[in-house]
């Protein structure tokens, strides 16, 4: 699969502006010279972060492409980071990983931090000082936001939390996490039963353990993280005291979902163009494979699927930076963006034959990548669920509307002296 640099198809011509053209120039020549030389090594060392592209991306500012520039970030909005994690993961989902598991804490702390810790925190990661981490996954409840057991307790002015989380993305690389833990009993209301923290990875209490490979995302770190009674301060709470339901809910959304289509679309791509380059390279009956009308139907398939997922994807992000309501737009492109790419991946399986179970073969990397796009941020029953909501009018709360209107980027303090 050529990793070279391209430009956007006309059909994305409305959501793109003169910026976006030249981070997309700029995310294809970085692939192409920091991320397709160390894919090998990340395969070869699954158990590694892999943190040298994570220093190359954060010294071009991309885990701030959303901060404004009073905190020292890109300020270039939605489509922007979807432009940067689509084209990365043409080349290694791994590698988008890194950065789009990034930017759903950083979206979290525009929208709920104070004015005072985004001065606090956000510099820090557009000058690649510190690369946050969101936690809220945990050993027994899953993705349930209700089940979380983590609990924090008010002692003083400090707050003590305990408990563990699991799936973390960038686990072993974060200087700090966005850790969503239970601050009123259970049994109570969920929607103000959650209080979310930063917790710097240097706490005493925190533990990471080891990192362990896993299927697939070689080089990208998705572990635990332990906290026996870690003390944090109070102005490290997140947001208001029981509004941890509403960071994790809207970060889900708002980032997460988008960018795992943005991970989903640029895998997906990378299985068109390769299974179109061996089907037009391999001979067969005084022609080549590419000419069979069997396989040309196939292949028609797999195109239609990349091109609606295409436009789902950057629709989605562009209706965002609009500030329109489009929550159920960002839920239906993560995923269809993960079903058509699945699909079209194992129709690629299948249409190289065994050439497709060569261990180095970039394919068999792409089929394991593309299964990592289905459980984050919600699987695709959660998602279908959402999607019924909105069918049925009950779709409530529009964190896409709501969180716009607050104008979260940036705005100062008004209380500020």
């Amino acid at each position: 699969m050529s990793a070279t640099p391209t430009t956007p198809p006309p059909a994305l011509r409305p959501y793109l502006t003169a910026r976006h053209d030249m981070l997309w120039q700029e995310a294809d020549a970085f692939a192409t010279e920091h991320v397709a030389p160390r894919v090998a090594r990340m395969e070869a060392a699954p158990g590694r972060a892999e943190s040298k592209i994570a220093d190359l991306m954060a010294a071009r500012g991309w885990f701030a492409v959303t901060v404004p520039a009073v905190f020292g970030g890109l300020g270039a909005g939605h489509v922007a980071r979807t432009v940067l994690v689509h084209r990365i993961a043409r080349v290694s989902a791994a590698a988008a990983a890194i950065l789009q598991a990034t930017l759903i804490p950083v979206g979290a702390v525009l929208h709920f931090a104070t004015y005072e810790q985004k001065g606090r925190w956000l510099p820090r990661v557009a000058d690649g000082s510190l690369l946050p981490s969101i936690a809220v996954t945990e050993p027994l409840a899953g993705g349930h936001i209700g089940g979380i057991e983590t609990t924090a307790e008010r002692t003083g002015n400090e707050w003590v939390i305990t408990g563990s989380k699991i799936h973390i993305g960038n686990s072993h690389l974060a200087g700090a996490h966005l850790i969503v833990a239970r601050t009123a009993a259970a049994g109570g209301s969920t929607s103000q039963a959650l209080t979310a923290f930063m917790v710097e990875a240097d706490r005493p209490g925190l533990s990471v353990p080891d990192h362990r490979a896993g299927l697939g995302l070689h080089g990208f770190s998705v572990g635990r993280l332990d906290l026996d009674h870690v003390r944090v301060p109070e102005d490290n709470v997140v947001g208001e005291i029981g509004q941890g339901l509403a960071v994790a809910q809207s970060s889900s959304i708002l980032y997460g979902r988008p960018n795992l289509a943005a991970v989903s679309l640029g895998v997906h791509e990378a299985v068109v163009d390769t299974t179109t380059a061996r089907l037009k390279a391999r001979p067969r009956y005084q022609g080549a494979l590419s000419a069979l009308p069997v396989l040309r139907d196939r292949v028609g398939d797999m195109e239609a699927r990349l091109r609606a997922a295409r436009i789902l994807a950057y629709q989605a992000v562009h209706l965002l930076d609009q500030g329109l309501p489009c929550d159920a737009e960002l839920i239906n492109s993560k995923y269809l963006g993960h079903r058509w790419a699945m699909q079209s991946a194992q129709d690629a399986m299948e249409l190289h034959g065994a050439h497709a179970l060569d261990r180095d073969y970039v394919l068999q990397r792409l089929w394991r990548d593309i299964q990592y796009t289905y459980p984050p941020a919600g699987t695709g029953e959660v998602q279908r669920i959402r999607l019924a909501d909105a069918a049925f009018g009950e779709d409530h709360i529009q964190w896409s509307e709501r969180l716009a209107a607050e104008a979260a980027w940036a705005r100062p303090d008004p209380t500020a002296a």
